[in-house]
């Protein structure tokens, strides 16, 4: 019977893509950790198959050590950037909502909790950072989680 070492370059290979997937697909690309850790196995595993590298035990440790240490020095700024840039949106671009006008049901300021307004099947709180009162038409402005912020329409 044959162990699993007689197969290093695959089983690198096979822990490297899983850690990929394990990153991306569940833990959403938040950390980078698992990212250099399975290019790292990936690389090694390709270079012992293609005879680069040795192939045992000591040389894969130390390459993945090698390799990831690289790999974290070299991206961590660019994909940083680019996970900080994807999420987030400017305070001047027009949210989704930005089009969406109705009429207060209740008086509104920007602490109250207790006038709500359905939308996409989800009661938002709805908030103004002027008094208003029920019965003004408003345009929605801004928006955080569960709440709207709004406006009224002749200040939009």
């Amino acid at each position: 019977m044959t162990s699993l070492l007689d197969y290093l370059p695959e089983l690198l290979m096979s822990l490297g893509i899983i850690a990929l997937i394990i990153e991306v697909a569940v833990l959403g690309f938040a950390t980078f950790i698992l990212f250099f850790v399975g290019l790292s196995l990936l690389a090694t595993g390709i270079a012992m198959q293609m005879d680069w590298l040795s192939v045992n035990v000591t040389t894969a440790i130390w390459a993945n050590l090698v390799v990831t240490f690289v790999l974290a020095l070299v991206l961590w700024k660019p994909l940083k950037k680019l996970q900080n840039r994807s999420g987030s949106t400017a305070d001047n671009e027009p949210s989704d909502f930005a089009q969406q006008t109705f009429v207060l049901t209740g008086d509104v300021n920007a602490h109250s909790d207790d006038v709500f307004y359905a939308y996409s099947g989800i009661n938002w709180k709805v908030r103004s950072d002027q008094p208003l009162t029920q019965g003004t038409k408003v345009k929605v402005v801004k928006i955080e989680v569960s709440v709207m912020w709004v406006k009224p329409v002749n200040d939009c």
